[in-house]
This record gives C-alpha cells, sequence and structure tokens, in this order.
C-alpha cells in the first residue's frame, strides 16, 4: 500500500505543476467604467421644489449627493406603511423566488468548483470466467476484484476556471436580481398605497360634490315650486347630479381593486384583508431628497449591476470556447486489487495499479468549436449592447423622475389655487341663487369647476408622493444600506459558500 500511495502522490504532484505552469485563454474581464459625461438634464433644475400650503405640498431640496437610507419608505413617517413593507419583505413569493433562484446559482459555483479536483471512484467486482489455454485445456475460475480509479483532467488552458468565472458571474447577476425584486417589491407597495389614499380622496370628494350638487337641487326644486325656476332648470340639476354618482362606483372600482394589488404584494389573498387604510393627508413628504452623483448611479442601480455581470459571463464564455478547441491533458491511475479467492483479495501480492496519461485534441468537427466561439463572441457584444441600453435608461429613469418632482409641485401649486377658486365660486353662486341673483346656467358652471377643482387636486397631492418613490427607486433605493433580514440571510449563505 506503501507504494500505491506514492504513485498517487506522485501523479498529484505532476497534476499540480502542470496546473500551475498552466495559462487562462480568453479575455480578462473589467467592468466598463462609469460614463463621465453623462448628466440627467439639459438644463439645470432648481434646487427645491414649490410650496403649497395643503398635505403633500411642502417644497422639497433636492441635495447633491447625499446618501440613500436603505429603508427609505421610512421617511413618508407612517407606521402602518412600515410596517406593511415588513410583511411584504417577509411573505411576498416573488422575493422567495429570487432568493431560491441567487442559492441554486451559488450552488452552481460549488459545484463548479468541483471540476479543478481529481474525480475518484471505486470499484468492487467478482466474476466467474472460463480460460482456454493451448497445451492445457480450458478452465474455469473466479476473480474478484476492488479498484480505485483516479482521473484528473488539467486545466491547461483554463477553461475550467473560466467556466468557473462564468457561473460566479451568474451567481452574482442572481444577487442583484435579488436586489431588483427587493426594490420593485417596495416600490411598487408604497406606490400601490399612496394610489390607495388618491383613490380614497377622490371617492371623498366625489361624496363632497354629491353632496354639493343634491343640495343645489333642494333649492331649484324649492324654487320651481314657487314658480322662480323653470322645470327645465330642475331636470338639468338632476342630470348632473346623476352623472356625478356616476363616476363613484369607478373610482370604488379602482380603490377595491388596488387594495387586492396591495395583499398580493403582502403574500396574501384578496380575502385576507386586514383593513389598513391610507389617508394622504396622514403621510410626511420628505423635506429633503438625495440626488446621487451620475459616476454613482451605475454602482447603485441592481439592473445595471445585473447587466455588468451578464457582460462578465458572456466575457469567461469566450475563455471556455477558445479553450474547448485546444488540446486536453488528462492523467489517470487505477490502484486496487486481483485475486482468485476473495479470501486472498487484500493480501499484498493481489496489488495491481496503472498510471496514465493522454491528450485529446479535435482535428475535424466540421466547424463545430469554430463557430461555436464566434457566438460566444456575439454573445459578448449582445451583453455590452445590452448593459449600454441599460445605463441609459437609468439616467432615464432619474431624469424623469427629477423633472416630475419639479413640475407636479407646481401643478399642485395651481391645484390648490384652482380648488379654492372654485369651492368660493360655488358657494357664491349656490347664496346667490337662491335670492335668484344668478341664472341656473352660472351655478351648472361652477359645480363642474369644483368637481374637476377637487378630483384634480386629491390627484395632484398623490403625484408628489409617487414623485419622491420613483425618484428612490430611480436611485437604487439603497440597498447597499439595507439591514432587513433578507440582507442578513444573504450575507449569511455568501459566508457559508465561502467556508466550503
Amino acid at each position: 500500500m506503501t507504494s500505491s500511495r506514492r504513485i498517487l502522490a506522485r501523479a498529484a504532484s505532476s497534476a499540480t505543476l502542470a496546473l500551475v505552469a498552466g495559462c487562462t485563454v480568453g479575455p480578462d474581464f473589467k467592468a466598463p467604467e462609469a460614463p463621465i459625461d453623462a448628466g440627467y438634464t439639459a438644463d439645470q433644475l432648481p434646487k427645491q421644489t414649490a410650496a403649497a400650503a395643503v398635505a403633500g405640498g411642502n417644497a422639497e431640496r433636492l441635495v447633491d449627493g447625499q446618501d440613500i437610507p436603505g429603508d427609505w419608505w421610512a421617511l413618508y413617517h407612517s407606521e402602518p406603511l412600515t410596517k406593511m413593507v415588513a410583511t411584504a419583505l417577509k411573505a411576498n413569493p416573488d422575493l422567495d423566488a429570487a432568493q431560491a433562484a441567487l442559492r441554486e446559482a451559488q450552488e452552481n459555483v460549488l459545484a463548479g468548483d468541483g471540476a479543478l479536483f481529481p474525480q475518484l471512484t471505486g470499484n468492487l467486482s467478482g466474476t466467474r470466467q472460463k480460460a482456454f489455454t493451448p497445451g492445457f485445456g480450458s478452465s474455469i475460475y473466479n476473480l474478484y476484484g476492488a479498484t480505485a480509479n483516479v482521473s484528473y483532467t488539467i486545466d491547461v488552458w483554463g477553461g475550467t476556471r473560466r467556466n468557473i468565472e462564468s457561473l460566479e458571474a451568474k451567481a452574482e447577476f442572481q444577487r442583484f436580481q435579488l436586489e431588483a425584486s427587493y426594490l420593485s417589491l417596495t416600490a411598487n407597495l408604497v406606490t400601490a398605497v399612496i394610489n390607495e389614499a388618491s383613490l380614497r380622496g377622490q371617492v371623498q370628494a366625489t361624496q363632497d360634490v354629491i353632496q354639493a350638487e343634491t343640495k343645489s337641487l333642494n333649492t331649484v326644486r324649492s324654487q320651481v315650486s314657487l314658480g322662480g325656476a323653470a322645470r327645465a332648470d330642475l331636470l338639468n340639476q338632476q342630470s348632473t347630479l346623476a352623472a356625478t354618482q356616476a363616476t363613484l362606483p369607478a373610482l370604488q372600482k379602482q380603490l377595491a381593486q388596488e387594495r387586492n394589488q396591495i395583499q398580493v404584494y403582502l403574500g396574501r389573498f384578496p380575502n385576507q384583508d386586514t383593513g389598513e387604510q391610507f389617508d394622504l393627508a396622514a403621510l410626511v413628504l420628505p423635506g429633503e431628497l438625495p440626488i446621487s452623483l451620475p459616476s454613482k448611479l451605475v454602482e447603485q442601480r441592481p439592473d445595471v449591476k445585473a447587466a455588468e455581470a451578464t457582460l462578465h459571463a458572456a466575457s469567461a464564455a469566450i475563455g471556455v470556447a477558445i479553450a474547448n478547441e485546444l488540446p486536453q491533458l488528462t492523467l489517470t491511475g487505477d490502484i486496487g486489487m486481483q485475486a482468485l479467492q476473495i479470501g486472498k483479495l487484500f493480501q499484498g501480492r493481489s496489488s495491481v495499479w496503472s498510471l496514465g496519461a493522454g491528450a485529446t485534441g479535435t482535428i475535424f468537427d466540421g466547424g463545430t468549436l469554430l463557430h461555436t466561439k464566434r457566438a460566444a463572441d456575439a454573445a459578448y457584444d449582445q451583453a455590452a449592447a445590452q448593459y449600454r441600453s441599460t445605463v441609459l435608461s437609468a439616467f432615464q429613469d432619474v431624469a424623469n423622475a427629477l423633472r416630475a418632482l419639479t413640475t407636479d409641485a407646481d401643478a399642485l401649486q395651481a391645484e390648490l389655487a384652482a380648488e379654492t377658486a372654485a369651492a368660493d365660486s360655488l358657494a357664491l353662486a349656490q347664496a346667490q341663487l337662491q335670492v335668484g341673483g344668478i341664472s341656473y346656467l352660472t351655478l351648472l358652471t361652477a359645480e363642474q369647476n369644483y368637481q374637476q377643482a377637487r378630483i384634480g387636486l386629491v390627484k395632484a397631492q398623490a403625484a408628489r408622493y409617487a414623485d419622491t418613490a420613483a425618484l428612490f427607486q430611480a436611485l437604487g433605493g439603497g440597498w447597499w444600506n439595507r439591514t432587513d433580514v433578507a440582507a442578513k440571510d444573504r450575507g449569511a449563505a455568501q459566508q457559508n459558500n465561502a467556508a466550503l
């Protein structure tokens, strides 16, 4: 057995020397540099938005270079919202699927690492044979064997290492896909809550308008009975009231559907709605908003980092394709025992061994390896173009969010002025109608203006909150500052993999 171990040691030593002397073919990946001349807007945006004296109307100041908190939704200062996000992070199935995909990719990396080590297999056999020997005749005997086989394909050209590099890049892709799923879930949930609050406000505004129009209808009805108004005016007011009432079911349907969507984000069925309700006035609009430097955006966006990982995997695949075109060197060794009687199988004289080496290379394959290499080159070009497209989209998202912050703040200011004027106009028209000071047409106009202004004001308020969430999402959501359970689990999994 001592000689057998010596043989194995020599084989392992030879393989190690060959591996050290080997090279790694294919391009060494270098992450694309951040765009130098990129920016968010062609013109200079104001550093502070306009303000309006209404919920969601405070001015927001844009702070260049400020970091983004991992729990940015907490800036709305809504405890129910914060609890809801925490629930979604624990129960949302899409997030669970992304975490499982990351674990799968990490295990594939560990599986790929195994190709760097020799493969050891064992075999036990027993056969009964008949052999013919000239001059001695035939004989029947038993042959027992116990062997161990070692096979090692030396990674001379680095193809195995490039494949592991590709697997690691794919795991990195899944890691950032998880971060993207996390960001999408939190941003979509916050936006859904804002939409729910907006729809609830629109329902309330419509009910207030209905109440005002009902009051006007009663006034017209009284005037008709006294002969101070025509029956046509009564019919017109009834028609106006009915038209306003007809808009209410559509808003209530949207509100119910938004609540159903929220339950899905929370990992619940629609009938498991626990009744949380949100109002725009209960949400606080952050006073300061971080604006990441353009050079930092590509490091913060999960989708950009995922695209970079895809580009890395495509680069490594080129090395794998090149290595497959070159000869492969394999070392093999067999150590075992053979005996005619099983009781003598493990005696010293029954030992057998063999040691071999072989090199294989493709002479003709109809161009398979050549075109596989060219396909890998094309895949890299595709990944590079997709990376550039993702970067452009990232800057577009931030630019759109910044523009929305400014214009929607101006819009809210204008909507508040319009709603105030419309409310005053309607109150005056109702008072004047009672004393016959205006025509009925003036009242209808005032009612229609007030309805549109109330709904417009609620939508403008919601837009301010939604724009803020869109900006945080466009800037990457602060995933690098996460302290939630999912991030800790991910870190623990990475540490365990490193230990292995």
